[in-house]
């Protein structure tokens, strides 16, 4: 497997961080599983709720959003290496206040269907 260009760039950190970001990578596809897991599960078990089309539209966009999180995961590890073997600050990002967002707003629309039904 060949090395991709940017890991050419700087120096090579010190293992122990690599392996943290390998780690903080590792949680946020977890995350991304768990969210496209949720959406399966309330897809296939959830007949109770309605109005069904909510529920199914609810469910795709827990699968989309689980995917888009699983490439973003990616970028993210790969901003972080090149940003430790550079010697430069690790990058800003407004992912974890849009993903807790998210999850609270899959929250309320739960809860108002439960309700509802």
């Amino acid at each position: 497997m060949r090395n991709p260009q940017w890991r050419q760039q700087g120096e090579e950190p010190d293992y122990r961080f690599t392996l943290a970001n390998e780690r903080t990578f590792l949680a946020w596809i977890r995350t991304a599983l768990a969210l496209l897991a949720g959406g399966v599960l309330l897809h296939q078990f959830s007949h109770a709720l309605g109005p069904r089309w909510v529920v199914v539209a609810l469910a795709v966009l827990l699968a989309i959003i689980g995917a888009v999180l699983s490439v973003i995961a990616y970028t993210r590890w790969r901003a972080n290496e090149i940003a430790m073997r550079t010697g430069k600050p690790l990058p800003h990002s407004v992912l974890l206040p849009l993903l807790a967002g998210f999850c609270l707003l899959t929250a309320a629309v739960i809860a108002v269907l439960m309700i509802l039904g």
